[in-house]
């Protein structure tokens, strides 16, 4: 498990176990019925704010041996002067419906983490040191009820990682700091900016915040996190955030989510618009061809390693907010339904993400 490259999503994992035809029928429900814990929340202890000085806490951390965040594909290399300090949160790994909060020591649960770490976090080894922390991740089937305990996993999820990003800041030093994270991890990473960088001196120090596989709107959310969107290629300071879809998009469960939400104000997101940066252009609401994508990772038939094709994928921001990728790139069997390529908003962009990165720690060190 551990040496695949890529991982499996749990939605997959419900196609295969009950068959294509199953799900057409009876669509959420069945998945509903595979994944949302029957026990009781649990309420835990919260990790005291020492357990983070210690390696094993850690995914990825720049002493750490066998760090996966330094992983890279064919032709690139992890930088050497690590001017910034990255914080990643990795997205939902833990699928098992025995728990609503992963266990730290899962094995399972861990191994998919680190997969994330190498198809994700790696895109800013060129630029920063990266941490990524473990943490009691709500498992997935949180995501798929408005049950009151799954409220409870994420908040207790969003503990530790408060309490990692405290151990971070000690640990990183005076550095310029990159924050991102992807799906769970990007939601984590919402309410992270309001409580700890919005308003405070640690604010002018982001780079910036990539909040990508998540929605973020930009007059209920935006607004109470400290940075603004970034509207150019070029800014510091700035958050970015994108979902990808192939044509013809089915969005109707991610938009459906997003209407009966509310954002970071308290204020319901119905009808407010969504952001979405262009990762090839960096600005939003953008349109590019394929020439402008740098390179996508593409996996090996083993899935034991990827490599970079320029040039394979467009990208356009559309009137729902939501980032259109053309002709269904053939990227692996991990596509969730409604051509929804949520597994691979940074494999597809994977050059140009990193590029990104690279050009607002620039433009962060001019200012």
């Amino acid at each position: 498990m551990a040496r695949k490259f890529l991982y499996a999503f749990a939605v997959l994992i419900v196609l295969v176990i009950a068959g294509a035809f199953a799900y057409a029928i009876w669509g959420v429900d069945l998945i509903r019925l595979a994944m949302v814990p029957r026990a009781a929340f649990v309420a835990l202890p919260p990790e005291p704010a020492a357990a983070y000085g210690r390696a094993d806490m850690w995914l990825a951390r720049p002493d750490k041996p066998g760090n996966p965040a330094l992983w890279t594909p064919a032709g690139y290399t992890p930088g050497k002067d690590s001017k910034a300090a990255v914080f990643f949160i990795h997205p939902t790994s833990y699928l098992n419906r025995a728990r609503w909060n992963a266990p730290l020591d899962d094995a399972e649960a861990n191994a998919r983490a680190e997969l994330f770490l190498r198809a994700q976090a790696s895109v800013f080894n060129q630029v920063g040191a990266v941490w990524a922390p473990r943490y009691r991740q709500a498992t997935f089937g949180a995501f798929l009820t408005t049950q009151a305990a799954a409220n409870q996993a994420l908040n207790l999820a969003y503990g530790d990682v408060a309490t990692a990003f405290d151990a971070f800041l000690t640990q990183a030093g005076d550095r310029p700091i990159i924050l991102a994270g992807h799906s769970q991890g990007a939601l984590h990473l919402l309410r992270l900016l309001r409580e700890k960088v919005a308003g405070k001196p640690l604010a002018r120090r982001i780079v910036a915040a990539y909040l990508i596989g998540w929605p973020v709107s930009r007059t209920v959310d935006v607004p109470t996190l400290g940075l603004p969107e970034c509207r150019t290629a070029d800014q510091a300071g700035c958050l970015l955030s994108w979902q990808s879809f192939a044509e013809p998009a089915d969005p109707a469960l991610i938009l459906d989510a997003y209407a009966a939400s509310s954002g970071t104000d308290g204020k319901p997101r119905r009808g407010t618009p969504m952001i979405c940066t262009n990762p090839l252009t960096g600005t939003p609401d953008a349109a590019a061809p394929a020439e402008a994508n740098l390179g996508t990772l593409f996996p090996a038939p083993d899935l034991a390693s990827a490599t970079i094709e320029p040039r394979r994928v467009p990208a356009r921001c559309d009137a729902r907010g939501l980032l259109l990728i053309g002709t269904p790139p053939a990227l692996g069997g991990y596509v969730l339904p409604g051509n929804n390529y949520h597994v691979y908003d940074y494999s597809l962009f994977w050059a140009n993400v990193r590029a990104d990165a690279a050009r607002r720690l620039a433009a962060f060190d001019k200012q």
